[in-house]
């Protein structure tokens, strides 16, 4: 068995046991995750990785990290073309490929989360997503707020990824994976010939979001915290007042 002397062993003897963990989730499932378990492939007694991690969430939280690492590079550094729409397609589509390819990764971070807690893989990833939705925004493309947006293209993108995974894949119909993703950006996000304040079917979400994506650029602003905080509130508003029944 190994012992953890010094900082750099620590890092070391971390390293050790998340690729323990992983080895256990391919090739067994996350059922078969146990911290004994990993604590044997490892080669380290199971009160070390309660002492590395702080108990086995911890665990699941550093093995969600290191399965989602290459995916959240790869959306990071996804090419910004001058149409961030069709920018944000790319990300779908790398996030739907990324699902299938590792379904354990994938229901470890979005599979398993507990009411109100979403790993820290997970938020990260929601992150990267709200800030492409948010140059989506700075063209006055949106037809809602950045958060809504955000939302909506996440639950989705999540469900239909889950669903997936649970058919087999001889029976998976990518076709419909395609006509979703279609169905998202058309709720919400305007077409090209709407882009232009006051044309049909723009709405005031549109300059709603592109002002706050330009005020987003131009901190700090001459406002005070409170006034700051109102004027995110009412644009955010106008932003969703259609689909709030407004």
């Amino acid at each position: 068995m190994t012992e953890v002397t010094g900082d750099q062993s620590a890092a070391t003897l971390h390293r050790k046991i998340v690729l323990a963990a992983a080895d256990v989730l391919e090739k067994e499932g996350l059922d078969a995750l146990s911290t004994r378990l990993v604590a044997a492939r490892a080669g380290v007694f199971p009160p070390t990785i309660f002492r590395l991690f702080g108990d086995k969430d911890g665990l699941l939280e550093a093995l969600g990290e290191h399965g989602f690492a290459t995916y959240l590079q790869a959306k990071s550094r996804l090419p910004q073309s001058d149409d961030p729409v069709a920018d944000l397609r790319c990300a779908w589509d790398l996030h739907i490929e990324f699902g299938l390819m590792q379904p354990a990764y994938y229901t470890l971070v979005f599979g398993q989360s507990r009411s109100g807690h979403l790993s820290r893989a997970g938020r990260e990833a929601v992150a990267e997503l709200q800030r492409m939705v948010t140059r989506v925004a700075a063209v006055g493309r949106l037809r809602m707020s950045v958060e809504r947006a955000t939302a909506i293209v996440h639950a989705t993108g999540v469900g239909v990824v889950s669903t997936m995974i649970s058919t087999p894949s001889e029976a998976r119909d990518l076709e419909a994976v395609h006509a979703t993703r279609e169905v998202v950006f058309d709720a919400i996000t305007t077409p090209l010939a709407a882009e232009a304040v006051g044309a049909p079917g723009a709405g005031p979400a549109g300059p709603a979001m592109a002002l706050r994506a330009a005020l987003a650029e131009s901190r700090p602003l001459p406002l005070s915290p409170g006034e700051e905080l109102l004027l995110m509130e009412l644009l955010n508003r106008l932003a969703d007042v259609h689909h709030d029944g407004g």
